[in-house]
C-alpha cells in the first residue's frame, strides 16, 4: 500500500474511535421518482447530511462538481464511480481514479451488483479501478450488492450472499468494503472476522423507525464492522441532524441504539 493510500485511508478513519460514519447521497439512477422523497431536492439533501457532520460523503462526480465546493474541508469527499440498476438496464462506470484525484477526493467508491449473467463485467470494474487507483495512491471503497433473480432482479442481504460479496471485494483488492447487514449477528461476525480489510455496513432499505436502523448498526459494530455509510435512514428521516447525532453515538461513542436515540432527542 502506497503512502498516498495510507494517508487518505487515515483521513477516512480519522475519528478516535477508529470507526467511520459516512453519508451516502449517491443513489442517482437507482433512486426512483426524483420528484419524491428525501432526494427530491438534492442540494437540500446534501445540506441536511452535512449538518450531521459525517466523516465522509459519497456522491457522483457531477454532483461533486456542482455542490461540493462549499463543503470542502468539512468532510472527506468520496467519488462514486458505479452507476447501475439491479436489472442491468443501466450499467456504466462513470468515474476513474484520476477523476477522483482532480476532484480532491479521499477515495473512489465503486458500487457493483453481483450474481447474474453480467457479474464478471462488474468484477472487472473493481479490479480495473483498483489497478488504476494504485498509480495515484487512491483508496477504493467497494459497495457490493448481491442480487436474486427468482422474481425479477432484487438486492438481497442473506448471510451466504453477503459473505460472498465481501469475498468479491477483498479478492478484487479493494481497501474498504461496504456491504449490507444480514440481520444475523453470528454470520455477520464471521464474515467480518475472515475479511482482511475494513468492513462498513450500508444503511440498507429505509427502516420503519430510526431505532431499527440504529439497532442494526449497533449489532454490526459489535460484530466487528468499522462503521456505516447511511443514506435513506439519514436524509430520509424527518430530522436528519438528530438522526446523524444518533448514528454518531452508536458508531463513535459505542452507545446502544436506545441510548443514542435518547442522546439525540429523537
Amino acid at each position: 500500500m502506497s503512502l498516498g493510500t495510507k494517508v487518505r485511508l487515515a483521513r477516512l478513519f480519522s475519528h478516535p474511535s477508529g470507526n467511520l460514519f459516512g453519508g451516502a447521497v449517491d443513489h442517482f439512477v437507482g433512486y426512483g421518482d426524483v420528484r419524491k422523497g428525501g432526494l427530491a431536492d438534492l442540494p437540500g439533501a446534501l445540506a441536511r447530511v452535512m449538518v450531521g457532520k459525517p466523516d465522509y460523503v459519497s456522491i457522483q462526480p457531477g454532483t461533486a462538481r456542482h455542490l461540493w465546493p462549499q463543503y470542502a474541508g468539512k468532510a472527506s469527499l468520496v467519488i462514486q464511480a458505479g452507476c447501475f440498476t439491479p436489472d442491468d438496464r443501466i450499467s456504466e462506470l462513470i468515474a476513474t481514479p484520476e477523476d477522483a484525484v482532480r476532484a480532491g477526493a479521499d477515495a473512489l467508491a465503486v458500487a457493483i451488483p453481483v450474481r447474474g449473467a453480467t457479474e464478471g463485467k462488474y468484477i472487472r470494474w473493481l479490479t480495473d479501478s483498483v489497478n488504476a487507483a494504485a498509480r495515484y495512491g487512491m483508496p477504493v471503497v467497494a459497495h457490493i450488492y448481491p442480487r436474486d433473480f427468482t422474481d425479477g432482479a432484487k438486492i438481497v442481504f442473506t448471510p451466504d450472499e453477503i459473505a460472498y460479496a465481501a469475498r468479491i471485494g477483498y479478492e478484487s483488492g479493494v481497501d474498504v468494503i461496504k456491504i449490507g447487514y444480514t440481520g444475523d449477528f453470528e454470520s455477520f461476525r464471521e464474515t467480518v472476522r475472515t475479511c482482511p480489510v475494513p468492513v462498513v455496513i450500508a444503511g440498507g432499505p429505509k427502516t420503519d423507525t430510526l431505532l431499527g436502523a440504529l439497532q442494526q448498526t449497533a449489532d454490526a459494530i459489535r460484530a466487528g464492522a468499522r462503521g456505516a455509510v447511511v443514506g435513506r435512514n439519514l436524509w430520509g428521516h424527518g430530522d436528519p441532524e438528530k438522526a446523524a447525532i444518533a448514528f454518531r453515538g452508536v458508531i463513535h461513542d459505542g452507545l446502544s441504539a436506545q441510548d443514542a436515540l435518547a442522546k439525540a432527542g429523537a
